[in-house]
């Protein structure tokens, strides 16, 4: 069965032209948006480093370097994974742009998964800001630089929880994407004239893997 361009432009647009362009202007405001936000969490973090340097190298001693590069490279992996997704929808291979997308949710769900465990460690010493946060130095699973202060150690895992917290919120949000998508194409949605869904996703699935590398 062929599928016009008619049969994919919705009421409101005059031609598919101008629904692509409408599309992929409002997906990069949003994208602008998005960077504005994380770049204000980078502007603090970048300000507070140079302010107190040893309780930032205290600090990032503490987090572990093997979970996070494993993470890492889950998701690089998983942009691969979507890429391929998009390809297979441009050029109407239904079949694999499922498990494109499935994979891509794998990959997605382990990276929630290890990051469980790398907040589960860090609420078990007590590294979580609030009341009952306390950093015992005898403890600390890295070692301690300078002579940093519990106020100025909080500081940095304030920001270490709002920055990966949000951007984990933000793999949450992909994921539930992500399972309406795969949806849409078992049902056959998607073909050569109407993968627009599949496209503008791939770009927010790239952004938020591009904010975690930095």
């Amino acid at each position: 069965m062929s599928h016009s361009t008619d049969s994919v432009v919705a009421h409101h647009f005059e031609d598919y032209e101008q629904q692509t362009e409408s599309a992929m202007l409002g997906m990069w405001l949003f994208l602008a948006q998005e960077i504005m936000f994380f770049g204000g969490l980078f502007v603090a973090y970048i300000v507070y480093r140079i302010k107190y340097p040893d309780a930032w190298a205290t600090g990032s001693e503490q987090l572990d370097i093997v979970l996070g590069s494993f993470n890492t490279v889950v998701l690089l992996l998983s942009s691969v994974t979507m890429a391929s997704s998009v390809w297979c929808a441009q050029k109407g291979k239904n079949r694999e742009l499922i498990w494109g997308l499935i994979v891509t949710l794998f990959l997605g769900c382990v990276f929630l998964f290890v990051k469980y465990f790398e907040y589960k460690s860090k609420i078990e010493h007590n590294l979580v800001p609030g009341t009952h946060f306390f950093f015992d130095a005898a403890h600390a699973t890295g070692p301690v630089v300078g002579s940093p202060t519990q106020g100025q150690l909080q500081l940095f895992f304030y920001l270490y929880f709002v920055m990966t917290g949000m951007h984990a919120l933000h793999m949450i949000i992909g994921a539930g994407i992500l399972i309406w998508l795969i949806v849409l194409a078992m049902r056959g949605y998607f073909h050569p004239r109407r993968y627009m869904k599949i496209e503008l996703f791939g770009f927010y699935w790239h952004f938020v893997d591009i904010v975690w590398v930095f």
